[in-house]
């Protein structure tokens, strides 16, 4: 596809009537010949585009031909590049126009253009089926931390954003990268230090939908903690991020947070609910001792104390041991179940 037999002279308009100093990616030059060969994409189908999407909006010689330029050649690739990864090409272009309409502009195309290829994961790790496109995102965005290319996994962010609600960015995509990464250290398939690089990334992210958002409800917070001697906090943050998208304040107090500290704290916020993550054995039965550190939550069940994690998925006799609400083994059935109890505590105290 790369042979130009039909010579410039032929296929691109007028091009002598320009000095090389006054061309831009903006003026329209290339014919649908060129463009056909220099994207892969069959003149026949950039005229059904064209006429079905209105993408890309082309120039016109006098005698009514279609005429291209570089920008229109860069944003076909990128549209071309979703549909070869098995996106719809409806889809596809509203993605384009969806990220052209951003803070970034068209700039991202020229960005996604010079990131190099990397491989879609490392030997040691076995990649999905992936036969979503949103699978697809998680494994670049995967690849683009252990290979530390921030701005890579900047362009994955921002493209995902611009297809899914960021509700689904979070469950479908940050959420699985987390645990892909983590499965990779424990295996030792990947170092400590490109461990901690990839999550303290996705956290930061995931801080910004903590404290940013729609309006919030004018109502007490839900505090939010990790168990004592319990370190991993992607789940709640996740929890957090999604109680927050609707709407609910939030205390986020994060890692390992001693009882008596978190029993001073709620007495200080007098929270709508106290919500606690454990995801192995140890953290749990530290937990299960929170009835003594909070007697009143305890006798009056209000604030609602309800806990949830790992641990409590795969030993469920774990549940007869914490007192309080068991908020599921999915994150989404959490917050539904959370949020109904949040809504009935509201209109009580409202």
């Amino acid at each position: 596809m790369n042979n130009f037999t039909g010579g410039l002279g032929q296929d691109k308009f007028a091009a002598s009537e320009w000095g090389e100093d006054d061309m831009s990616q903006d003026e329209a030059i290339y014919n649908i010949g060129v463009v056909a060969r220099m994207t892969d994409i069959p003149a026949a189908t950039l005229r059904v585009w064209e006429r079905r999407y209105g993408f890309p909006d082309t120039a016109r010689t006098e005698g009514g031909h279609r005429l291209y330029s570089d920008s229109d050649v860069q944003r076909l690739r990128w549209v071309k590049e979703r549909i070869d990864a098995g996106m719809q090409t409806r889809q596809a272009v509203k993605a384009l126009k969806t990220l052209e309409g951003q803070e970034a502009g068209p700039d991202f195309l020229r960005a996604s253009s010079d990131s190099p290829q990397l491989s879609t994961w490392r030997p040691e790790i076995e990649v999905g089926g992936g036969d979503s496109y949103i699978e697809l995102l998680e494994n670049r965005l995967v690849s683009a931390l252990l290979n530390r290319d921030l701005p890579y996994a900047d362009d994955v962010l921002r493209e995902s954003l611009g297809l899914y609600a960021p509700e689904d960015v979070m469950l479908h995509l940050i959420r699985p990268a987390l645990e892909r990464i983590g499965e990779g250290w424990v295996r030792g398939n990947i170092s400590i230090g490109v461990e901690h690089y990839a999550t303290s990334y996705l956290r930061q992210r995931l801080v910004h939908w903590l404290r940013s958002g729609p309006p919030l409800f004018q109502v007490p917070p839900v505090v939010l903690a990790c168990a004592p001697g319990e370190y991993h906090e992607g789940g709640l943050m996740i929890f957090g991020a999604l109680l927050r998208r609707r709407r609910w304040p939030l205390a986020y107090l994060g890692q390992s947070i001693p009882l008596p500290e978190l029993a001073k704290f709620v007495d200080e916020v007098d929270p709508l609910a106290i919500v606690v993550v454990a995801m192995t054995d140890e953290p749990a039965a530290a937990l299960a001792d929170w009835p003594e550190h909070l007697p009143d939550v305890a006798q009056n069940e209000k604030p609602v104390f309800a806990y949830a994690g790992r641990v409590f998925n795969e030993e469920p006799e774990w549940r007869a041991k914490v007192r309080g609400l068991f908020l599921g083994t999915d994150l989404s059935e959490g917050v539904d179940t959370l949020e109904r109890i949040l809504r009935k505590f509201s209109a009580q105290r409202g």
